[in-house]
């Protein structure tokens, strides 16, 4: 098939090299979102998928919205048989939907009809979930809510941050998608449509939710820390200024500590929580680099009974 790739981030360049390679299909030209300011000095950067694009040789279309006459226009031009979509960024119209003949097919990462929306690694971690995965789908104008071509699983690790777990996912994922590809050419694969019950939402996670609310049991707080890792970064207050926690185990024996109270040692520091003690290991002070938490603790000299928090 002729395919035109859609896809933003590193996440979805595993995909879009797999897509390259296929000896069955050829990506004619890559959409992809608008060059972004980046860095101290905010220049202009493409996306990592652009820049893939270009060191392979093929179009790159960067709408400013995918509605935009032009782009359509070209997207008509170009033709299309199938559109297979890896975070992309932006929501689809049904003009662009119309285009090619076989749709466009989202790999996401989750097991839908679970976590449907932007953030659904960030949500499995934070939810305890012991088994994840991804799914390929027909894009329909819903939430991702379309039929589903073909699913993998992964397990969730207990140490997994969010950035572990879409690593594995965007790897496993790449060679799902291109299998999707190849069954939706040759007419062996067929799109069910997803069940109505376990439907669950994954909006986007904002600095507010990356908030650590010591409170709540150690295993919540872990929970969050490794989801919020490495975006948008879990933090709490130390002080009456941000510090974000970059890596943090609960400690099953220490039950000792009131909810937020700091405990320094020579190579160690523990939290409190609303269940154990949690122990953070790295820590990343405001206008600073990642610190190991010990380190941290001896610069600033933590005073008995010092809480973090509000």
């Amino acid at each position: 098939m002729k395919l035109v790739f859609a896809g933003t981030p590193e996440v979805a360049v595993p995909a879009l090299d797999a897509l390259i390679a296929s000896e069955r299909h050829q990506v004619a030209a890559v959409v992809t979102r608008p060059d972004a300011p980046a860095g101290r000095g905010r220049r202009l950067v493409a996306s990592p998928v652009a820049e893939r694009a270009e060191e392979a040789g093929i179009e790159v279309l960067k709408p400013a919205r995918p509605r935009d006459e032009d782009f359509l226009a070209r997207l008509r031009e170009i033709a299309p048989d199938c559109c297979p979509v890896v975070a992309y960024g932006a929501l689809l119209p049904k003009t662009a939907l119309d285009v090619p003949a076989r749709g466009w097919v989202n790999l996401h990462f989750s097991l839908l009809p679970a976590w449907r929306g932007a953030a659904p690694v960030q949500h499995a971690v934070m939810a305890g979930d012991e088994v994840t995965g991804a799914s390929t789908f027909l894009i329909e104008e819903g939430l991702d809510s379309g039929p589903v071509y073909g699913v993998l699983t992964e397990e969730v690790r207990t140490t997994d941050t969010s950035g572990d777990l879409l690593t594995r996912l965007a790897f496993a994922g790449a060679g799902l998608l291109a299998a999707t590809m190849d069954g939706i050419e040759d007419g062996t694969l067929h799109a069910v449509p997803q069940p109505a019950e376990g439907v669950t939402l994954a909006p986007k996670i904002t600095v507010e939710d990356a908030q650590v609310q010591w409170s709540a049991p150690a295993l919540r707080v872990d929970r969050v820390v490794r989801g919020c890792t490495p975006a948008p970064g879990a933090w709490t207050l130390f002080r009456g200024e941000r510090l974000k926690l970059v890596q943090a185990v609960p400690v099953l024996d220490r039950t000792d500590l009131a909810p937020g109270e700091l405990s320094a040692g020579k190579n160690n520091v523990y939290v409190g929580t609303g269940s154990h003690a949690v122990e953070l290991l790295w820590v990343q002070p405001q206008g600073k680099k990642p610190m190991r938490a010990a380190d941290w603790a001896r610069g600033v000299r933590i005073a008995h009974g010092e809480l973090l928090g509000l």
